[in-house]
């Protein structure tokens, strides 16, 4: 039995992230994406459209000297959603990250990404880092 392809897609994305290959998560995300990141921090908020996504992935990068990683530790995607368990590493100064977050992707026909949600495990901790 072979995988989803949107399965496989969101697979690809996240070996996009690691590799910094904006072009790859460009092509899986819809022009018009709405991605939205919970708390009350700095890269809190909702951004619509990849330029925007990328602008804040350029501050979190800013932020974390470069340090931060994602790693998809679980994933499973239909024709409609996708989810990811997603282990987040990262430093700041003396300020360190270790913990979970649960992502959420809706697709279109296409197996484009249309809308994100990120779910830290631990939002407190993820507020605090990025604040």
């Amino acid at each position: 039995m072979s995988d989803h392809t949107n399965l496989t897609r969101l697979r690809e994305a996240y070996t996009a992230f690691d590799k910094g290959d904006l072009a790859a998560l460009r092509e899986f995300w819809h022009e018009d994406l709405r991605w939205h990141e919970p708390g009350s921090s700095p890269v809190a908020g909702d951004y619509q459209g990849p330029d925007a996504v990328f602008g804040m992935f350029g501050q979190v990068m800013e932020m974390t000297e470069n340090s931060l990683r994602a790693e998809a530790v679980l994933t499973c995607a239909d024709d409609e959603n996708g989810t990811a368990l997603v282990r987040f590493t990262a430093h700041r100064g003396d300020r360190h990250l270790d913990t979970r977050c649960a992502h959420v992707t809706r697709f279109d026909a296409d197996g484009r990404a249309v809308e994100f949600w990120n779910a830290p495990l631990e939002p407190v901790v993820w507020d605090a880092f990025w604040s």
